[in-house]
């Protein structure tokens, strides 16, 4: 919402932070479509300090785009949360309304499909997902929309096992179990979603068949991890982070200026080339 303030401000929180690309690709958008007078920052802030920093933004704020580990922790500070948000009981995204309400949002799910169907992919068969965090529930969830059949998720422990069932049971989603020792015959399945911290799926790199499908690697640096390098040297397509990243920031842009559409080649341009640079 752009309101009546002349100066707008948007932000994204999160610990650690100064990593996040988010500034680059907002700016980008903001530059893109002539807007002057918004800026975009990013704050360490952890779940302890969050209640106070929200609870101190003025008229001037738009919105919040929100990283781990705040994605939980602000669910009780807002007015409302989107069904997707309640979905996986996340929200990475705070707009905030012309009549001073906290809408929150989670642009991470719309924006894994959406960044699946610029390359095509609307639909499969089966799927597989590497790891159970955070990331793999998002995952689930974006499944749930394009998946017509089983979906395996490939976890370490029990406890992780647990909580992947209880998100399928919530989601309506078909998921089976299966070990990590096992996660080689995820390779095979005809799209496959790495959702684990960098290095984790390196070992994996040598069991890329020879005709890959699709893999989806939500890291975006170091990039190319091991596995998406195999995967695309074996002719498999491959969607990265920076894609979601891009798209799921786009969604946010266009909630919290009222500017349809934001530019996503612009702000695919800017992350590419703050990448490079690092």
């Amino acid at each position: 919402m752009t309101g009546t303030v002349s100066k707008r401000r948007a932000a994204v929180l999160g610990s650690p932070i100064a990593h996040s690309l988010s500034p680059v690709l907002h700016r980008a958008a903001y530059d893109e479509l002539g807007l002057t007078d918004w800026s975009y920052d990013r704050f360490e802030i952890d779940e302890e300090a969050l209640p106070g920093f929200v609870g101190k933004l003025g008229p001037e704020w738009a919105g919040l785009s929100l990283t781990m580990p705040l994605k939980r922790a602000v669910i009780p500070l807002l007015d409302s949360i989107s069904d997707t948000a309640a979905s996986v009981e996340a929200v990475n995204t705070v707009v905030f309304t012309d009549d001073g309400r906290r809408a929150g949002d989670n642009t991470d799910i719309p924006g894994m499909v959406a960044a699946l169907r610029e390359r095509g992919i609307e639909e499969v068969a089966s799927a597989a997902i590497l790891g159970a965090g955070a990331t793999a529930s998002s995952a689930l969830a974006a499944l749930a929309r394009i998946c017509t059949g089983e979906i395996v998720a490939y976890v370490r422990s029990g406890a992780r096992a647990a909580e992947m069932r209880q998100w399928g049971e919530r989601l309506g989603v078909d998921v089976r179990i299966a070990d990590w020792a096992d996660a080689d015959r995820a390779l095979h399945a005809p799209l496959v979603v790495a959702t684990t911290p960098a290095g984790t799926t390196d070992a994996l790199a040598a069991a890329v068949p020879e005709r890959p499908a699709t893999l989806f690697d939500v890291l975006y640096d170091p990039w190319p991890t091991a596995l998406a390098a195999r995967w695309s040297a074996y002719g498999g397509a491959v969607v990265s982070g920076l894609d979601l990243l891009v798209h799921q920031a786009v969604l946010q842009v266009e909630q919290m200026t009222g500017r349809f559409p934001a530019p996503l080649d612009a702000m695919r341009r800017a992350g590419e080339k703050a990448l490079s640079e690092r």
